[in-house]
Formats: structure tokens, C-alpha cells, sequence
């Protein structure tokens, strides 16, 4: 049976602190895999900071291709939109039904708001969850202190951000240190987030 965790994400880009916090769930966790899920654009909520899908893919994929136990997902671009965690993670138990187990890869600030996401008590039921350390205000609601299905995992805290790097790219800043260095070239050739 193969551990994946699955690291849900606009990816807009991804950056060093994504690789970072993905790399040391398999290397220091009994995570066999992570997987990036890479959200689709919301046909809902148009935001025009957001490449499309196949761009924010293909970025994940050039991150990740040095590291075997890392993998770009588009499994999230098959389903009905808007999508839900939980429509998701029964896809991947249909897809997979004997030889993978899935859990959830989140940030200490989701789990803050983990209450308001639909179905969150059948995926505590059914799903581990691993969170990472994020500085963030408030605090975690009682009902998920201790919880057997939720591990923190002691990795390194990143604050690196997406939105930062778009903000300060545009602004002509020197972003290249915070990104693999052949998202920089996708990128850069693109001309994106200019």
C-alpha cells in the first residue's frame, strides 16, 4: 500500500517553500509520496493573477521532475467545478481503490478554518492529515487538538508566499532565489506575472 499525502494548491507559482515542505513529508514522515494537487481556475471566481491551468501544471511538473518522490496532479481539472477536498479525495479512492492511501497535506492556518470546509468531519474520519507549522493569528478549534487522525510535522516554517513573489516580480524585484530554477526559466520565457 502506497502512502500519498496530497499538497492541494493554486501553485501560482510554486516556489522553494512548496519543494521544501513537500520534500520533508517523504523524507521525514511515512509519507511514501506527496502529490501536488494543482487547483483548477475557478469559473466562478475569474481572477486575472491566475495562469491557467495547463501554465501552473506544467510548473509543478519542472519543479518536481528531479524528485521521484514528488508528482504534479491534474487530477482536480477532471471534476466538476466548484471543487470540494472531499469530491476529490473519493475520486482518488475510486481511481485507486487497492493499492494507494490518501491523506491531507495542510498549513497550521487551514487547520483554522478547517470547521468551515464541506463534508471536514468525514474527511477527519476517513483521511489523515499532516500540518505543517505556518506563522498565523488564532487559534486551532478544540475539537482538533490531539486528534488522532491529525500529525504535525516538525518541518522547517516557510514564510514564502505566491502572491508575494507576483507582487514583487511585477515590480521588477530580484524573485529568481525563491523559485526552482526552471520555474524561473517557464516563467521568465513566458513573460509571466510582468
Amino acid at each position: 500500500m502506497k502512502k500519498v499525502g496530497l499538497y492541494f494548491g493554486t501553485f501560482n507559482p510554486i516556489h522553494v517553500g512548496h519543494l521544501i515542505i513537500a520534500n520533508h513529508l517523504v523524507e521525514f514522515s511515512d509519507l511514501d509520496e506527496v502529490w501536488f494537487v494543482v487547483t483548477p481556475q475557478s469559473p466562478f471566481k475569474v481572477k486575472k493573477t491566475l495562469l491557467d491551468n495547463h501554465h501552473r501544471y506544467a510548473m509543478v511538473y519542472e519543479a518536481t521532475k528531479e524528485y521521484p518522490k514528488l508528482s504534479p496532479s491534474r487530477i482536480e481539472f477532471e471534476l466538476p467545478q466548484p471543487n470540494y477536498t472531499i469530491d476529490t479525495l473519493v475520486h482518488l479512492d475510486e481511481k485507486y481503490p487497492a493499492d494507494h492511501s490518501f491523506s491531507l497535506i495542510m498549513g497550521e492556518d487551514n487547520l483554522k478554518s478547517f470547521h468551515k470546509w464541506k463534508n471536514y468531519d468525514t474527511i477527519l474520519e476517513n483521511y489523515d492529515i499532516y500540518v505543517y507549522p505556518r506563522i498565523a493569528e488564532g487559534a486551532i478549534n478544540h475539537q482538533f487538538q490531539g486528534h488522532e487522525k491529525i500529525q504535525y510535522v516538525d518541518a522547517p516554517i516557510i514564510e514564502i508566499s505566491s502572491t508575494f513573489i507576483r507582487k514583487e516580480h511585477k515590480k521588477g524585484k530580484n524573485i529568481k532565489p525563491m523559485l526552482p530554477s526552471e520555474v524561473w526559466t517557464y516563467m521568465d520565457e513566458m513573460n509571466f506575472y510582468r
